[in-house]
């Protein structure tokens, strides 16, 4: 396994693996409607990150196997489709990084690469004067995030532009 920044270029591959990740890993929590809503109008590229150098993949075998990434920025969740086009910075004394856009292929599921990447970007942000981690778990993520020492602090209900609704858990984690 090789981890290394995502870039530009990755965008297709990573379309095709969120996708696959999305409809592979979430069937046993969420409907194929809200699948396919929050497919539409939540999960999806967050270039600000690849630009920001806090989105990473893991390859195996020359393919992407994983990504996911941190931010020192307030969107807590979702693709460009889903959130502000100014993004404002977090103050690290004060407010906890974003992890961000984790997802794996079903293909390379339960191998590690979630806590590969996560230990990368937590050490990241350490590195960046942040003493906390924030991020919006879906529902097949949060047994792994619990593994990792996040706790749950909010359920959020997130309504979605076609009338489906997403469950989603607000998840915090000290570093």
């Amino acid at each position: 396994m090789m981890i290394r920044p995502a870039t530009f270029r990755d965008i297709p591959q990573l379309k095709k693996l969120l996708n696959d990740s999305v409809r592979g890993l979430s069937k046993n929590y969420y409907t194929t409607g809200q699948i396919d809503s929050a497919l539409k109008y939540i999960f999806g590229i967050d270039t600000q990150l690849i630009d920001d150098g806090t989105y990473y993949v893991v390859e195996i075998d020359g393919n992407i196997a994983g990504c996911g990434g941190w931010s020192r920025r307030k969107t807590l969740y979702g693709g460009d489709q889903h959130k502000e086009l100014h993004d404002t910075l977090l103050e690290p004394m004060a407010e906890p990084a974003r992890i961000r856009a984790f997802f794996v292929h079903p293909d390379y599921a339960r191998r590690g690469i979630g806590r590969q990447i996560m230990d990368f970007c937590e050490c990241e942000a350490k590195k960046n004067g942040f003493s906390s981690l924030a991020l919006g778990a879906t529902l097949p993520g949060v047994p792994l995030y619990k593994a990792m020492g996040f706790m749950e602090m909010e359920h959020i209900v997130e309504p979605l532009l076609d009338g489906e609704k997403l469950e989603l858990i607000r998840m915090i984690k000290d570093i």
